[in-house]
Order: structure tokens, then C-alpha cells, then sequence
């Protein structure tokens, strides 16, 4: 029996260590008692988010697992946690404390947990010393990014020698939406994840489609959260501009769908057909689970939504767990 692999989910520590910069107004996150087994996150003196002890307690995660039916599960920052908006200094000592506070979760329960961990991505060289640590170091199957870098999608050219180094090490990049394009356009009371998620998601991975970089590393392990948000639209269109702009054939040699179906990506849409679009799209065997453990915007039962996708025992079990192994490079 596969053993079900959720690739996607998320860690906030228990406590954070005082600000020790020599920054002003620094945006260094704390935490504050909250109501029973839960705390708030506090950013710049306001709460970011009120979340539950399993976001650090280790035991309470695998009591958790133990309901969703999960065995495994790769350990990653909140995405606010990345920091890109730091100054370098600020940014290097939280995210060094972070990747060392995920090495002690699955230091406590190896069997059970990878490590995904942050870089400083805001400075490439930077990034590449933190990703040599968490991988040599730390032994970490690879990393989260955000779908962007203030403002700049992370298929610019600038980024490249990062992605180079993860194709090279065997790393996986798992591609998370962060403070994504298009809040000022909500319109009622729904969080930027229900509304804009999607099309921030799906605009990372088509920039690294159009910009050429997925093509030039071609052997890059890189999934995408959300179900790749609005990439499996975008896709047809993508192909269709490709074979009718010139000047798209001459910048992009193979067309982007089939660089696209290279791309994982996790099935976190609440929706069997959904599910079964994207495994459509894109392939069974580029499909991993996602839940967004332990946040509540997340999948409670994932096993169960994927099982109603009608996708065969196959295809169920490798998107469970099979498919996982690849991408975390797990034996």
C-alpha cells in the first residue's frame, strides 16, 4: 500500500528569538498567547494570524496526520516567514532560525517528516549559502519560494543561477503564492487566498515557462501549490501564442505546454473535478497531495477529496504518495 505524502504544509515556531538587528521598524515576527492551543502571530506590533499548536508541536502533528491518513509530510515556513522584505542581515538570522527550528521537528520524528526550507531569496548569492546548508547540512529534500521577490517574478533572468544550483544539487522547489497581485481588487469579505491565489500561482509558473528558464533546466524538480492556481488555463493559451508569435518560437525553442507537464503540482483545489482537470492537463504523474496543514483554508481530508476524482487505483496511489517521492527525491 502507498503511503500517502503531503507535500504541502506549513510550520510556524512556537516562539520566535528577540529582534537582534540594528535595523529601525523592522518587521520581525513574535508571538502572543492566544486562546487555548493556539497563538497569534504578531507582525509589526498587529496579529498576521491566530494559528494552532500544530503549527510547531510536533506530537499534535502526527496525532493530526494519524486522522487525515498522512505518513508523511514536508515541513515548510508559513510563507510570511520568507522575509524577502528584510533587510539581508534580518532575513539571513530568521531564516537560518527557521530551517533549524524545521531540523528539530523532524529530528523529533524522521520517519515522518522532510524538510522544505527558506533561503533569502531577495539576494541570490545568499540564497545559494543557505541552500548549500539546509541540503549538506541539514539534509533537507529542497526548499520553498514565494511566486515572487517584491514584485518580481521569480522567471527573471536574475534568479536563474538559483534555479541552476537546484537542478545541479538534485534539490526540490516547492513555489508558494505570497502577498499575491490583485488584493486591492477584493470585493467582500474573502481572504486573498480564496481570490487571489490562484492567478499569483499561476503567473509564477508561466513566467518561468515564457522566460525560459524551466526549458534551459529541464531536470529542475519544482511544484507548484494550489493546484498551479490558473496554469492549466493559461496553458492552451500559452501554446496557442507560441505557434502564432514568431517572436515567441524564437525565444522559447519547445512549446510551453510541454515544459508545463514537466512541472508538479498538488492537488489542494476541494474539488474532485478539479482534481481531475488538473490530472488532465498535466498528467497524473505530475500531481502530489497538498493539504495546507495546519491553517484553516486548508484540506482536512485530501485522501478523500483525491479518492473521488474517479482517477483510477493508479493514478490515486501515485498521486498520494508515488509521485511525492520524485519530487522530494525520496528512495
Amino acid at each position: 500500500m502507498t503511503e500517502a505524502i503531503d507535500i504541502h504544509t506549513h510550520v510556524v515556531p512556537e516562539s520566535f528569538p528577540p529582534y537582534a538587528g540594528k535595523g529601525a521598524n523592522v518587521p520581525w515576527p513574535s508571538m502572543q498567547d492566544a486562546h487555548a492551543c493556539h497563538k497569534h502571530v504578531m507582525i509589526s506590533g498587529k496579529v498576521y494570524r491566530t494559528v494552532a499548536d500544530g503549527s510547531w508541536s510536533v506530537p499534535r502533528r502526527i496525532e493530526d496526520m494519524g486522522a487525515m491518513g498522512v505518513a508523511r509530510q514536508a515541513l515548510s515556513p508559513m510563507p510570511e516567514l520568507l522575509s524577502y522584505w528584510l533587510p539581508l542581515a534580518d532575513a539571513k538570522a530568521l531564516i537560518r532560525f527557521l530551517n533549524e527550528e524545521i531540523a528539530r521537528m523532524i529530528e523529533r520524528a524522521p520517519e515522518r517528516f522532510v524538510g522544505l526550507g527558506a533561503v533569502p531569496l531577495q539576494d541570490v548569492d545568499a540564497s545559494l549559502d543557505e541552500l548549500e546548508f539546509v541540503l549538506a547540512e541539514l539534509r533537507f529534500a529542497g526548499v520553498e519560494i514565494a511566486s515572487h521577490v517584491n514584485g518580481v517574478s521569480i522567471g527573471d533572468a536574475r534568479f536563474e543561477p538559483f534555479f541552476a544550483e537546484c537542478e545541479s544539487r538534485g534539490a526540490a522547489v516547492f513555489v508558494h503564492a505570497l502577498r499575491p497581485a490583485g488584493m486591492d481588487r477584493i470585493v467582500g469579505p474573502f481572504a486573498e487566498q480564496a481570490v487571489c491565489f490562484p492567478g499569483d500561482i499561476g503567473l509564477a509558473a508561466a513566467s518561468l515557462v515564457t522566460g525560459g528558464i524551466a526549458s534551459r533546466h529541464p531536470r529542475l524538480r519544482i511544484a507548484f501549490s494550489h493546484g498551479g492556481g490558473v496554469m492549466p488555463i493559461l496553458v492552451p493559451r500559452l501554446d496557442h501564442a507560441w505557434k502564432n508569435l514568431p517572436k515567441a518560437q524564437e525565444a522559447l525553442r519547445e512549446a510551453p505546454g510541454d515544459i508545463a507537464r514537466r512541472f508538479f503540482y498538488d492537488c489542494l483545489l476541494f474539488e474532485p473535478r478539479a482534481i481531475r482537470f488538473l490530472a488532465e492537463s498535466f498528467g497524473a504523474s505530475q500531481v502530489v497531495l497538498g493539504s495546507d496543514y495546519p491553517f484553516n483554508m486548508g484540506e482536512k481530508d485530501p485522501l478523500g477529496v483525491l479518492a473521488k476524482a474517479g482517477l483510477g487505483a493508479q493514478a490515486t496511489a501515485d498521486i498520494s504518495g508515488g509521485n511525492a517521492k520524485r519530487f522530494l527525491g525520496l528512495k
